[in-house]
């Protein structure tokens, strides 16, 4: 473990957050995982994350925290829509696997955060590849927090391009986007990669598929696994020939910077009220609004580097 970077992950675990965990867990010291309301059903996700774990033969070495099931604004019973049509009922594919040894770990996924920030000051980079209810909930906990944070990375939005779960709105922003605001805002350094990046280089098509299935590892077989439902899910739905991976883009983005062959800061905000528009993520590209620049938003990215470490993190699960 000497000489990687220690980072936490927040994830809704269905489908590609699962192969995130996989690369995260590959390139980084990962001092626990946090769930968060998303995907699919919370306790779902729970079980997901914990099986994803015994996939990377890690079971029983990283903690898994139960965190916020719900929006902030989430009120009494109603649920927020959950996309199983996307990831399959259990948001694996319908692979319906067994239950892992591992049991979630006590405690609050925030109260988590903020200890093991207070641990490790400077230390904890941050993957979020749900949601941001969890993270927004720790700032507004503990904003003292906030300037031991070096670095969060997120997976959530767009930068003036088309929405995954409505025409205007990325899912994990749309969810929560009032979460969203509090964490755009709240001084700790980001990056952003957008759903618009993850359509641009990170499909696997079915000649990716199989070079996939020809690793013959158990990591293999997983991703071919989990990703039966998506693939079907985007050639109908979003008109786009293979898997869609954006958070495993965010891991390896966040592994290796050198992948991002563009970004710039920009500020970003997020609609929160508009009839069409909610969860929308404004990138002031051209600066109009002259406010602060809070984001620095990935652009463009190295295709071939990022297949090359996705193949070396399933290689490496045998």
């Amino acid at each position: 473990m000497i000489g990687k970077k220690r980072a936490i992950i927040d994830t809704d675990t269905a489908g590609d957050d699962t192969i995130a965990i996989l690369t995260a867990l590959h390139y980084f010291q990962v001092e626990g995982i946090m769930i968060t309301g998303g995907n699919v059903q919370f306790d779902q996700q729970v079980e997901n994350a914990l099986y994803t774990i015994q996939v990377a033969g890690k079971s029983g070495q990283v903690p898994v925290y139960k965190g916020c099931e719900r929006p902030l604004m989430g009120l009494g019973e109603k649920q927020h829509r959950t996309v199983e049509d996307v990831h399959g009922k259990d948001g694996m594919g319908d692979s319906f696997f067994e239950k892992s040894v591992q049991r979630p770990t006590d405690g609050h996924a925030v109260d988590f955060l903020i200890e093991t920030v207070h641990k490790y000051p400077g230390d904890i980079h941050l993957l979020a590849i749900a949601p941001l209810t969890n993270i927004a909930m720790a700032i507004k906990k503990d904003p003292t927090i906030v300037p031991k944070i070096p670095h969060l990375y997120i997976m959530g939005g767009t930068n003036n391009a088309l929405g995954n779960i409505t025409p205007s709105a990325e899912y994990n922003f749309w969810v929560d986007p009032e979460a969203a605001k509090i964490v755009l805002h709240s001084g700790i350094p980001i990056t952003m990669v957008g759903w618009e990046m993850c359509t641009k280089y990170s499909i696997m098509d079915d000649n990716d598929h199989k070079d996939i299935a020809a690793l013959t590892t158990k990591g293999s077989k997983f991703f071919t696994d989990v990703n039966r439902v998506v693939m079907k899910f985007n050639k109908n739905v979003h008109q786009l020939n293979g898997t869609t991976h954006p958070d495993t883009l965010l891991a390896a983005v966040a592994a290796n910077e050198e992948i991002m062959t563009k970004s710039n800061l920009y500020h970003v905000d997020i609609e929160l009220v508009g009839e069409l528009t909610r969860g929308y993520s404004l990138v002031d590209i051209n600066n109009r609004l002259e406010r602060t620049k809070n984001v620095r938003v990935c652009e463009a990215i190295d295709r071939d580097a990022f297949k090359a470490m996705l193949f070396d993190v399933l290689r490496s699960i045998q």
